[in-house]
């Protein structure tokens, strides 16, 4: 169990980055596709999010088989594990059984408010006395003309504001009472038509993937951010759909403003005509006009792409650096410590301070650094200068000398 834990974690850990690569791929991909077919853009973002899943399920597989969770080799060829955990979080993976347990309860919390929904869906379409025979017979032939060759069931229910469509096998519409007696018939009838595009390209079945993906990755902006425009892209295909149907574009704009004066709720399990902008919907059936590209929007997408690429390059370059086999030493033997500063005696200073140096192939030092005072910049500067003297044994990677950098603590006491 615990190396579950460990390996879950890692996975959810790293898909903070995964994701925000496949947000970058999916905007720029969408901004070069702005005056596209509204199908083009859903299968980007279907493919999308299929690839938010399928990304971290086969590294929690990989991890899982290798029995070494926090292994590079299995961090993806983008990103190694040190740039994910460096040295300087000591206790990140204490806190993978915590990350866990939260991800864990969030999950199940989504997951029984969809169960919960489906069961009202389920439910509402069991009530077999709340149905219009005038209507369910003009749906189903609406639905023979549109190519749909399963029986879609019509339910009356009250509560609801917009007509929303359910199920796979032997899908179901279920529309407000109100509609039925407050709204013009072909402007109910346009609607109709609308959800019948969704029973049509079968969208219940994936939008119930849709919403798992939501409510495993949920934690990531970049999901609900590719989930949100799926959504409206879905629906502008289900309004050409229903427009071309129809023969007349106004008619199913005019139908979509009578919804936006109500107030809703809707169910995101099902497809419902409210779905996505009304606003830009309506203007997009009226008045559709080529979409320039705003720039103002893609200055911090540009940036993200930078910094994305920045890690990429961080990442081959760490991936493709030797595996060092053994770390670079020093051997005081034949060198000089460090020499007590005068001063640092004479105020009985102490303390340990810790050093960084870049070693070369030769053993001489390149660089070094503080890395954790003493507390006395004087005993600090007199252990650097002092060791980065000294010849050190180079690392080794595979027998052969490489460059490397050694941490080194220094004890300064008074004897």
């Amino acid at each position: 169990m615990s190396a579950l834990v460990q390996a879950l974690g890692w996975t959810l850990l790293h898909f903070l980055w995964q994701g925000l690569l496949i947000g970058c791929a999916t905007a720029l991909a969408w901004a070069a596709l702005r005056n596209a077919r509204p199908e083009a853009r859903y299968a980007v973002g279907c493919g999308a999010l299929l690839a938010c899943l399928c990304w971290p399920a086969v590294g929690l597989s990989l991890r899982l088989a290798s029995g070494d969770a926090a292994s590079a080799a299995f961090a993806g060829p983008l990103l190694s594990t040190t740039l994910l955990a460096p040295e300087g979080w000591p206790g990140l993976h204490t806190a993978l059984s915590v990350i866990v347990s939260v991800w864990a309860l969030c999950a199940a919390v989504l997951a029984l408010r969809m169960a919960l929904g489906m069961l009202w869906i389920e439910r509402s379409a069991s009530r077999t006395g709340v149905t219009h025979a005038a209507w369910q017979t003009r749906l189903s032939q609406m639905a023979q003309a549109a190519g749909v060759t399963r029986t879609v069931r019509l339910r009356i229910l009250d509560g609801i504001a917009s007509p929303v469509t359910a199920g796979v096998w032997r899908p179901v519409v279920l529309v407000p009472a109100s509609l039925i007696t407050g709204m013009p018939p072909d402007l109910l009838a346009a609607l109709l038509a609308h959800e019948l595009a969704h029973i049509r390209r079968h969208d219940y079945l994936f939008n119930l993937l849709q919403n798992a993906i939501e409510a495993l990755l949920f934690f990531h902006p970049a999901v609900w951010w590719i989930s949100r425009g799926v959504r409206i892209e879905r629906e502008h295909i289900a309004d050409d759909f229903a427009a071309r149907q129809l023969g007349e574009p106004r008619r199913l704009a005019l139908a979509l403003s009578e919804l936006e004066r109500l107030q809703f709720s809707t169910h995101h399990l099902a497809q419902a005509a409210n779905g996505g902008d009304l606003m830009s919907r309506i203007k997009r059936l009226l008045r559709p006009a080529p979409q320039a590209l705003n720039w103002k929007a893609a200055v911090p997408l540009l940036a993200l792409a930078g910094a994305c690429l920045g890690i990429y390059g961080q990442a081959v370059a760490a991936a493709s650096a030797p595996v060092v086999t053994q770390k670079a030493i020093i051997d005081f033997g034949v060198c000089a410590k460090p020499v007590y500063p005068a001063a640092s005696i004479q105020a009985k200073e102490t303390g340990t301070v810790t050093l960084s140096f870049d070693v070369a192939t030769s053993g001489k030092v390149q660089g070094s650094s503080v890395v954790k005072s003493s507390g006395h910049p004087a005993l600090d500067e007199a252990a650097r200068s002092g060791i980065a003297k000294c010849i050190f044994k180079p690392a080794l990677a595979n027998s052969k000398p490489v460059d490397s950098s050694v941490q080194i603590q220094y004890v300064w006491t008074l004897d």
